[in-house]
C-alpha cells in the first residue's frame, strides 16, 4: 500500500466515522420519513449541482433501499448533458421552481424531501429549500458547513441571498466533507486529489435510510425494500414493488 492510498483510506475511513457519530439530528429525520412512509407517502429527494445526483441515484431501485423514494434527476444538472452545463444550470436561479413543478413536488402540505448537496451554497440548492418552505414540506439537508462557513458571500458559486442550506432546512444530516473536498497530496503535484464528497453524500444518505428502516421496524411495519434483481427471486419480489409504485415514482 502506498502512503497516498493509506492517506485515502484513513481520511475516509475517519470521515465515515465522524458522520456515524456526529449527527445529532439523523434519528429526528429519520423519525420524519418513517412517519410519512407509514402513512403512505413517498420521500422526494433531490441533488441540485452534478455531482449531488449520485446520491440521488444511489437510492433509486437499490438493493436494500427503500422503495417509497422518489429521485428527482433533472437532465439540467446531470452530468451526461454535459459538466460544465450542468455548472451553469445549478447557479440558475429560480431554476428550482421549475423542476419541482415538472416533478408535481408539494402538493400537499407535509411532503417530505431530502436534499442533498455538499457545499450547500448554490442558487438551485437555496431555491430548492425555500420552495420547500413555500409548499410547507418538511426538508432534510445532507450538506456540510466547511464551505458555507468560509465562502464570501458574493462567492460566484452563492445564491444571491448568501444563504446556507445547513441553516435553511428543517434538519442538518452533516456529510463532513473537508474544505476542498480533495484529502490526498502527491508529491511534486500542486492541487490535491483523492475526493471525498461523493463517498461522504452516499453514504450519508446511507445511513439516513437505514435509520428509517429501523424505526418503521420499532413501529410494527416491514417497510418495502428492494431485493437485488441478481438474487433467485428477485425480479418476483421487486415486480409487486413495482407495480405498486410505478405509477408514482417517476424514474421507476
Amino acid at each position: 500500500m502506498t502512503n497516498e492510498t493509506k492517506t485515502y483510506l484513513e481520511s475516509t475511513q475517519s470521515l465515515f466515522t465522524k458522520i456515524a457519530t456526529d449527527n445529532p439530528q439523523l434519528e429526528a429525520a429519520a423519525r420524519v420519513m418513517a412517519r410519512k412512509i407509514a402513512d403512505g407517502g413517498l420521500i422526494h429527494v433531490i441533488g441540485p449541482g452534478g455531482h449531488s445526483n449520485i446520491a440521488v441515484e444511489e437510492v433509486l431501485w437499490r438493493a436494500g433501499g427503500l422503495v417509497p423514494i422518489n429521485s428527482i434527476l433533472d437532465a439540467g444538472t446531470n452530468l451526461i448533458h454535459g459538466a460544465k452545463r450542468s455548472n451553469y444550470v445549478e447557479r440558475t436561479v429560480g431554476y428550482a421552481k421549475q423542476v419541482l413543478d415538472s416533478y408535481r413536488v408539494g402538493r400537499e402540505p407535509g411532503e417530505v424531501i431530502i436534499i442533498v448537496n455538499a457545499y450547500g451554497i448554490n442558487p438551485m440548492t437555496i431555491d430548492t429549500v425555500e420552495e420547500a418552505k413555500r409548499r410547507k414540506m418538511t426538508s432534510i439537508a445532507i450538506t456540510t458547513n466547511s464551505f458555507a462557513d468560509k465562502l464570501a458571500p458574493d462567492h460566484p458559486s452563492r445564491h444571491p441571498s448568501a444563504k446556507n442550506l445547513y441553516q435553511e432546512a428543517d434538519y442538518w444530516i452533516n456529510c463532513h466533507v473537508p474544505y476542498g473536498d480533495a484529502v490526498v497530496e502527491v508529491e511534486g503535484v500542486s492541487q490535491k486529489t483523492g475526493p471525498t464528497a461523493t463517498l461522504c453524500n452516499v453514504f450519508t444518505m446511507n445511513l439516513l435510510m437505514i435509520e428509517t428502516i429501523r424505526q418503521l421496524s420499532q413501529m410494527g411495519i416491514d417497510p418495502p425494500v428492494w431485493m437485488s434483481a441478481n438474487l433467485p427471486g428477485g425480479d418476483e419480489k421487486n415486480k409487486r414493488n413495482e407495480d405498486t409504485y410505478a405509477s408514482r415514482i417517476r424514474h421507476l
